[in-house]
């Protein structure tokens, strides 16, 4: 990865701050995905689930390596010793894992906006981040088609599941845009070029793309926008989740790993 280069301390703590966001999307998301090991609904589908679940939670690990670089800081500490509050992943993950469908749904909705976000991060100035983005976004290429071979099966294969994933979808809709909730200081990274372009305008781009797919599916779906505060509501689900990925960390608090 290319050497970090000089920046100022307002600018680190909005990059800190970016770079957090993008890092516990990729965390929690593996998280929960991770949950259908062994009770996924067919084999293959056990294994391409657990391999997505991996990769998402590898992208986060080398996410929290640049941020600890960044900020001093460790990564494991990031990931494991932060209380559940301290996490700023968008509020598409605080739901629990849900049936088949509601995965299918959270993932397609994360992949596609996921995709518009990576696109407009490998244009950073930044460029340790820009490289990174470039990686991750070859990758979830093919996250991407799985969760899209996924909807399209259950839109056309019988009622029972369209049904699901309609409103799994009408469910999650909401908190699907505060992928591109507006962060601490994002002002500061697009006149710097560190963030190529604004939550806002990503979001317009995001919902252009997914509602002719979505809308044929469960009709039309409501306005919607980003809201300050959707990276930082949290649910029960949630602290669960949190619960669990940090039990082996605080088992044992003074150790290495």
């Amino acid at each position: 990865m290319a050497e970090t280069p000089p920046i100022d301390a307002t600018s680190r703590e909005a990059l800190a701050e970016l770079l957090l966001s993008v890092a516990d999307d990729e965390f929690v998301i593996g998280f929960w995905d991770s949950e259908w090991t062994g009770i996924a609904p067919m084999l293959e589908e056990d294994v391409a689930t657990s391999s997505i679940a991996q990769d998402e939670i590898g992208h986060a690990k080398v996410l929290y390596e640049l941020l600890a670089e960044l900020t001093d800081d460790d990564a494991d500490r990031i990931a494991f010793g932060r209380a559940s509050d301290a996490f700023r992943h968008a509020s598409l993950m605080n739901h629990a894992r849900g049936d088949w469908a509601f995965s299918v749904a959270r993932r397609y909705l994360y992949e596609t906006a996921d995709q518009v976000r990576l696109a407009a991060l490998t244009g950073s100035t930044y460029e340790p981040l820009a490289l990174l983005a470039g990686k991750m976004r070859r990758e979830e290429t093919y996250h991407l088609m799985h969760a899209d071979t996924w909807l399209r099966r259950l839109a056309d294969g019988g009622n029972a599941g369209r049904d699901r994933l309609s409103s799994s979808l009408e469910c999650l809709w909401t908190d699907a845009q505060e992928i591109f909730a507006p962060l601490i200081g994002e002002e500061t990274l697009v006149r710097e070029g560190i963030l190529p372009e604004p939550m806002r305008a990503m979001s317009i781009t995001w919902q252009a793309r997914v509602r002719p797919k979505l809308e044929p599916i469960c009709g039309a779906l409501p306005a919607a926008t980003p809201s300050i505060d959707g990276r930082t509501r949290r649910t029960s689900d949630f602290a669960w989740l949190h619960g669990e990925f940090t039990s082996v960390a605080r088992s044992e608090e003074a150790a290495t790993w």
